[in-house]
């Protein structure tokens, strides 16, 4: 699909659009192909983003940002015909007046509406645009959170009715986040991204995946050095289970008031073999998900099976250790996530979130 189809875009001009018809047929050499959906009869000004044009409302784009009041002033060449050159692609200038004209409103799954707002991130920060930056800021950090409670809360919705796990079915591949974020300096999201991103296989990763339009066909690539970056976390991902295992599971003695004793003993022997079978090789998906892999500890404490097809029988711990261990596992969990920044080459969330905050604050977004 050719971008400008990709955007709605004629090469002749909109087929019911007179006033366009006739600045076509007056100025021949009109080099512009005409955005239809952004071709307003009442329109004063034009812009134009790589072979298309705009004609849209002055006043209404500096309603929304005071670098256009600066932009539309300035005196264009004659030959331009009063036209203002973006140098932006036609695909972002697109989506941005989508939101300035439509609002900024997303859909279910996100994953499709992700180019669309890449789009508007890239120009809203560019211009200083504060509410479209804002709103795709928050809409990101809703899928990319700095906090272990909404990425709990995210992989629950990635789970489906029949228990399929399958978080792109919602959420953009982490590589478009991760360029993007890298793109446009925004670090609150590179955490979570990363974290996504080290539960796929090494070879999918390296791969990359594919570009988020079909305008193109080769694949989008990490760079070389966020690759490196997310294969030293993935290594101290996988070194995590291990330590949590060998520090709080493998050798663990009882709780004080135990009344299980060797039946005790033998349920943590059983939880650290069901976790190193699972984790076991080269780990990838859910099985190289840490944070997954302690939680299913828990889930271990409450599992049940049938015996000989005649009663049910649970781990057998005891309540005063379930009492004890469980704790200890979702301290666990929590040591991993605030361990993510280090391990992945970045600063702490606390520190990520607060430039993002005050780069709003700098540039007039708040």
């Amino acid at each position: 699909m050719s971008e400008h189809a990709a955007l709605g875009l004629s090469a002749s001009g909109p087929p019911v659009d007179q006033e366009a018809e006739n600045r076509r047929i007056s100025h021949p050499d009109f080099p512009y192909r005409i955005c239809q959906e952004f071709w307003f009869s009442d329109g004063n000004v034009t812009l134009s983003a790589g072979a298309f044009a705009f004609k849209v409302h002055r006043g209404h784009l500096q309603r929304h940002a005071d670098i256009f009041q600066t932009l539309l002033s300035i005196p264009q060449p004659e030959r331009n015909d009063g036209i203002i050159t973006m140098y932006d692609s036609p695909t972002d200038v697109f989506h941005l007046l989508r939101a300035l004209y439509d609002g900024l409103y997303f859909r279910q799954p996100f994953v499709r509406d992700f180019p669309f707002l890449a789009s508007v991130l890239r120009l809203s920060c560019k211009y200083f645009i504060c509410i479209p930056r804002r709103q795709c800021l928050e809409r990101l950090q809703t899928y990319f959170p700095v906090t272990l409670a909404e990425w709990d809360r995210r992989e629950r919705m990635s789970v489906a009715s029949d228990g399929h796990y399958d978080p792109r079915h919602e959420i953009p591949c982490p590589i478009h986040v991760v360029n993007l974020a890298r793109e446009l300096n925004v670090g609150s999201i590179l955490p979570a991204a990363f974290y996504d991103l080290s539960r796929y296989g090494t070879s999918k990763t390296a791969s990359g995946t594919e570009p988020l339009a079909h305008l193109e066909t080769a694949p989008v690539m990490l760079s070389h050095d966020d690759l490196v970056v997310t294969f030293r976390g993935r290594e101290a991902l996988q070194r995590s289970v291990a330590t949590f295992l060998n520090e709080h599971v493998k050798n663990r003695a009882p709780a004080a008031e135990c009344v299980g004793g060797q039946a005790c003993r033998d349920a943590f022997y059983f939880i650290t073999l069901n976790t190193l079978r699972a984790v076991g090789g080269i780990a990838a998906g859910r099985d190289g998900d840490p944070l997954f892999t302690l939680g299913q500890m828990i889930d271990m404490l409450h599992h049940t099976e049938w015996v000989d097809g005649q009663y049910l029988r649970g781990l057998p711990l005891c309540g005063k250790c379930r009492e004890d261990f469980i704790p200890v596992v979702h301290a666990g969990r929590q040591a991993i996530w605030d361990q993510i920044p280090e391990w992945f080459g970045l600063e702490s969330y606390e520190t990520l979130k607060a430039r993002d905050e005050e780069l709003n604050e700098r540039d007039g977004y708040a």
